[in-house]
């Protein structure tokens, strides 16, 4: 009987996206057990390669457009076009991302995500109807105003004169005009796919979670400086709760990229799932595992923070609930047994092959992804082989499957 192996990493950072690291399990897996039928499912939780796991599940196009960067300058980005014709799955990071700058170059003061709303306009004149807007790994803590911007609101100070883009320009925002606005009225749907449960503000908001990495890292942000960036998006929530009637600020999500949820939840009426589920199910993971014997999944790093609704954590959930066992390879495994058990792991492994640096890891993470691959299908062999062997009396022939 063939074996079916379903291979549904997330991106190894750095160093593979999820589908070069699909590529690489499967690989490993064919080496060992050359009859086993692979079907490679990459996932992403919403950040980046989310729009590849898409395309590669269900089909469609990816549209280069450019678009303003996090710091203002024009930058090569894209989207996706699934093969309805109808959704577009956008990346945030894609115009606003940390990976477009230089660690040197990080300021949340200064970071906008008006390429956000570029690249949603684009979308709509394609005739894209329904939009997945994923969020994770950006730069800004501007509270999507510049998204909003973009799509036609001015963000104005109490003498009527546009405030500068950032979080820097909030602390004297008084008026959000939106007689400008260019977002259709009805018609669209938005989706806002993102694991995080944040609100904007206060201790467990935006800027205090996930405002210090979007400084240098030689120049981490002071007690004050964080106080700052929180006080900016009170004073967008409380100008928008003003112009809209309502207040989405304390909303779970409202914190996702800055705050980016929280404008794209207010002032586009965006519904919100998580992503690594709205991936799983455009891929059917659902119905693939009904035939799956095994299941392979994995990322950069497995800890602690996997729990707390990484895309890991959801295949991992998926695979339990129709008692298929998963084997998670990662860079680095930093769990005790019980925080890998409780996530419904059978086995684990780092792709570590003896004392190896970062940059070494990096550099050949695809060779030793498919190596580690490779080396637990000669476990799971070993131990179907036992099984089946103690089963009928000893009279199972090794070597087979």
């Amino acid at each position: 009987m063939n074996l079916e192996v379903i291979a549904a990493p997330d991106s190894f950072k750095g160093s593979l996206s999820a589908l070069q690291a699909a590529e690489a399990i499967k690989r490993g897996i064919l080496k060992e057990v050359p009859e086993a039928s692979v079907v490679m499912i990459p996932i992403a939780d919403g950040g980046e390669g989310t729009v590849d796991a898409f395309l590669a599940s269900v089909g469609g196009i990816r549209v280069p457009v450019r678009a303003t960067g996090p710091l203002g300058g024009e930058v090569e980005a894209f989207y996706g076009i699934l093969s309805d014709g109808r959704t577009a799955v956008v990346e945030a990071a894609a115009a606003c991302g940390l990976h477009l700058l230089n660690p040197s170059e990080r300021n949340p003061f200064r970071a906008t995500t008006r390429g956000v709303g570029e690249i949603l306009l684009h979308a709509v004149s394609r005739g894209c109807r329904r939009i997945i807007l994923g969020v994770g790994g950006s730069a800004t803590n501007d509270g999507g105003s510049g998204m909003l911007r973009a799509l036609g609101a001015r963000f104005l100070d109490e003498d009527g004169r546009e405030v500068p883009e950032g979080a820097l320009g909030l602390e004297n925002l008084a008026v959000i005009d939106l007689s400008g606005w260019l977002w259709p009225s009805g018609g669209l749907e938005v989706v806002l796919a993102a694991d995080v449960k944040n609100p904007l503000c206060g201790p467990n908001g935006a800027s205090f979670v996930y405002g210090p990495q979007k400084f240098p890292p030689d120049a981490p942000p002071s007690e004050a400086s964080l106080r700052a960036l929180d006080g900016a998006l009170e004073r967008m929530a409380r100008v928008s709760a003003e112009v809209l009637g309502r207040d989405m600020s304390g909303s779970e999500g409202a914190g996702a990229a800055g705050g980016l949820g929280f404008a794209a939840m207010a002032f586009l009426g965006a519904s919100v799932r998580s992503g690594a589920e709205l991936v799983l199910e455009a891929a059917r993971f659902d119905e693939r595992l009904e035939q799956a014997d095994l299941v392979f999944t994995g990322e950069g790093s497995i800890d602690r923070q996997t729990l707390f609704g990484k895309a890991v954590m959801r295949v991992c959930g998926a695979a339990a609930r129709r008692g298929v066992p998963v084997v998670a390879l990662a860079g680095s495994v930093n769990a005790e047994e019980d925080v890998l058990r409780q996530l419904g792991l059978s086995a684990w492994a780092s792709i570590a092959v003896g004392p190896s640096s970062v940059d070494e890891m990096c550099s050949n993470a695809g060779v030793l992804l498919e190596r580690a691959a490779a080396g637990m299908m000669r476990w799971f062999n070993l131990g179907r082989f036992l099984a089946v062997k103690t089963h009928r009396g000893g009279v199972h022939q090794a070597g087979g499957c």
